[in-house]
């Protein structure tokens, strides 16, 4: 957390870059492969795929023979143990561990799309400079950079001063509660309370990714949002159409959802949007300072104020109420950030309805209506406290709002000015350096394995997806069709962590 006022620069200086040697086309062929095993996390669990990630293991295996030689591998998880834990004994033990994470599973195909791909998802083209497929950027990428730099390492004789760990959850797509969720509690059972540093996947480094800034941006998540994702279930008779009844159980819910919708989750400024500012202010137009200094050094009001008391002093769109500003550089930073959904989400927990079931046939009516709906939670707000928001805004005995998956409420905050980030900043830098080259830190507004780390033995855990994609628009290959990762900047992958583990050192 920043905390003297003096807006200045905050981005390292004169960090050289460094050129590891990597062979570029050995690397590409070793992800190529990686991304051909299917390890799919479905929606539907029983739909799993054994073999897929069994397969992969080996391979990985097979292709880093000293990571396999020197460290100790351990296949966890709970009920099914997939995840890959390896320990990378250092030369002083008692130190607090590093931490290293990436996940084995990716996201399927959604149906109807197929055709959209240039290469099929599963096939690891090496085309035109590119590495295709899924995993390609989400996230085999990281494992394979990971295991590359530490198998690099190994062939110079390197043994590290702390401990590494190497974490790849089998489940991340999907919450991973059979994962990485485990392998924390694995550790804590082992009596490993405290972890030096964790560094697990965000977002890419590249250039728009904020308003404003033209220059190449690498955002070093120091927080991410919470999660939960809450059921509204309608009971009641159902009957031929012919003779409906007054309300029928898919307009209860329909009314229901429209309220939810009608009132979203005040708006507020927290401490990682602040952090966000106090170093991505002074890279931007002067004309910005004034408001964004307003911003990086304000505060939010006491968190133990009732619910009530805090939400006199946030922001909402309520058009019966208007702007709600406790200053005026707040309310201008607000309408600046509302302009797009992305920063739209740092600034409130969002609420999306994702799933409608209710009705089999055109003539009948159901006995039963559900809705899902998706919650990424701001800090400040918890699982419970958003629970009781929407039972409150539904207001409605007939309506039943439950609990539908694990949840996990708003990370803590990470420091963006230890020498942990540093160290972070440091290896990108030496990695990717140009002149105009921004290092921030953010709020992640989606989700990673790294949140049950951070929720419980690790205060210094940070997200970045160690790869620079070509611009934003990029982002949507995520979890999208296309995806891909230029074969050069794989290379980079690989140096980055080649000096985030000579980096470590430092600490």
């Amino acid at each position: 957390m920043v905390t003297e006022r003096e807006f200045d620069s905050l981005q390292m200086k004169d960090v050289a870059v460094v050129e590891v040697p990597v062979d570029e086309d050995v690397a590409a062929r070793r992800l190529s492969k990686a991304i051909t095993f299917p390890t799919i996390s479905n929606q539907d669990r029983s739909d799993f795929d054994e073999k897929a990630f069994n397969d992969f293991h080996q391979y990985l295996v097979d292709t880093y023979p000293l990571v396999h030689k020197t460290l100790k591998r351990e296949i966890l998880g709970d009920p099914r143990r997939f995840s890959l834990f390896y320990t990378w004994s250092g030369k002083n033990p008692s130190l607090p561990p590093i931490v290293l994470m990436g996940h084995q599973d990716v996201v399927p195909v959604v149906p109807g799309t197929e055709q959209q791909w240039e290469h099929d998802a599963f096939s690891g083209d090496v085309a035109d400079g590119y590495i295709w497929g899924r995993g390609s950027l989400d996230d085999k990428i990281m494992i394979l950079a990971i295991l590359e730099a530490v198998e690099m390492h190994l062939k110079q004789g390197f043994q590290p001063k702390r401990t590494i760990h190497l974490v790849f959850g089998q489940d991340e797509e999907v919450m991973g509660p059979e994962g990485v969720k485990q392998i924390v509690k694995e550790l804590k059972s082992r009596g490993i309370n405290e972890v030096a540093l964790v560094l697990d996947e965000g977002l890419p480094l590249t250039g728009g990714l904020f308003p404003g800034i033209t220059a190449p941006i690498a955002l070093i998540g120091t927080a991410e949002k919470g999660y939960t994702t809450l059921q509204l279930k309608v009971a009641g008779p159902g009957g031929h159409s012919a003779m409906p009844p007054k309300n029928s159980n898919i307009g209860i819910l329909a009314q229901a959802i429209t309220k939810i919708e009608a009132n979203p989750f005040p708006y507020r400024i927290t401490q990682p949007v602040r952090d966000q500012m106090r170093f991505l202010g002074p890279e931007l137009p002067e004309k910005f300072h004034e408001v964004l200094e307003d911003i990086a050094f304000g505060s939010e009001p006491e968190m133990e104020e009732t619910t009530e008391q805090k939400r006199a002093l946030e922001y909402t769109e309520n058009p019966t109420v208007g702007w709600q500003a406790r200053n005026t550089s707040e309310d201008q930073f607000l309408k600046y950030m509302l302009t797009g959904p992305q920063t739209t989400a740092m600034l409130h927990t969002t609420t999306a309805v994702t799933m409608v079931n209710g009705g089999v046939k055109e003539n009948v009516m159901p006995p039963i209506a559900t809705a899902v709906v998706n919650f990424r939670i701001l800090q400040g707000e918890t699982v419970q406290s958003v629970l009781e928001q929407v039972r409150k805004i539904v207001n409605d005995n007939r309506v039943e709002v439950t609990e539908l998956s694990d949840s996990i409420d708003p990370s803590p905050v990470s420091d963006p000015c230890g020498k942990e980030y540093r160290a972070i900043e440091k290896s990108i830098r030496q990695t990717w350096g140009t002149p105009d080259l921004v290092v921030s830190p953010y709020l992640v507004i989606g989700g990673a394995d790294a949140k049950y780390f951070a929720a419980s033995i690790a205060r210094n855990v940070y997200r970045f997806t160690a790869v620079r994609v070509e611009s934003a628009a990029d982002a949507a290959r995520w979890h999208g069709v296309n995806e891909r990762v230029l074969v050069r900047e794989f290379a980079k992958s690989i140096g980055f962590f080649h000096q985030l583990i000579t980096n470590v050192e430092e600490l």
